[in-house]
């Protein structure tokens, strides 16, 4: 089957490799773009643990040059696998979403453990700062990342689309979702969505695309890639 892919690029290129080592054909078209905020240097004075919702906060971490001998607590089993190859000595995995983190944190660290520092995008699912802080931990959040739109669906995209050369589309965030959502719309292409089935890391995802008449919209159980891919052969039956 034909899969179009719509994570950012540093991502896609090997969540692409495994569709094709599946046997699917893939369009990769990335609907939002990772840039750092390299105007404000991270207040990193006196953390003692970093905090990672998305494998991009993991990335910025590295970017801004954070002490990777600081112990990382991450949202799931992806995020910790790159912190992990990124050279974190420390990993505690949540294997979940941000309120699976906030236990893994209560179960981890004091509350008197020191400062955690949030490694945040401009945009967050969830306050996971005001949900520690209620809990009386000492939380820094900064955004150190942005994910912005992207202006136009690429022209192979549009071609696919326009050919019903789609069989299923995978949304890793409910922003991805909106953003292919407002995309397609301006496109003028929703009724070629109809013969597709979208394929959504969590019930937020699919909600963000109720405006678009997709064949099937279907939702993963847990937030993780492995549960993702398992959709791929319901969306198309």
């Amino acid at each position: 089957m034909r899969v179009l892919l719509t994570r950012p690029e540093a991502d896609a290129r090997a969540t692409a490799s495994v569709l094709r080592d599946l046997g699917h054909d893939v369009i990769v078209d990335p609907v939002l773009d990772i840039r750092f905020t390299d105007r404000l240097r991270p207040d990193f004075d006196g953390v003692a643990h970093w905090l990672a919702t998305s494998r991009n906060g993991v990335r910025a971490l590295v970017h801004f040059d954070a002490d990777r001998s600081v112990p990382l607590l991450a949202v799931g089993s992806s995020t910790a696998a790159l912190a992990r190859k990124a050279g974190f000595t420390t990993v505690h995995d949540a294997d979940g979403d941000v309120s699976d983190l906030v236990r893994l944190v209560r179960d981890q660290v004091p509350v008197d453990g020191g400062t955690l520092f949030h490694a945040a995008g401009s945009e967050v699912s969830g306050d996971l700062a005001a949900a520690l802080s209620g809990f009386g931990y000492r939380v820094r959040r900064q955004v150190l990342y942005a994910a912005v739109p992207a202006s136009a669906l690429r022209p192979e995209t549009l071609a696919a689309l326009d050919d019903h050369a789609i069989d299923a589309v995978l949304f890793y965030s409910p922003r991805s979702a909106a953003c292919f959502a407002a995309l397609v719309a301006a496109s003028g292409r929703l009724d070629e969505c109809r013969t597709i089935a979208a394929c959504c890391i969590s019930q937020r995802a699919a909600v963000a695309l109720q405006n678009v008449s997709f064949r099937r919209v279907l939702a993963a159980p847990r937030p993780n890639q492995s549960d993702l891919l398992d959709l791929l052969q319901q969306c198309v039956s």
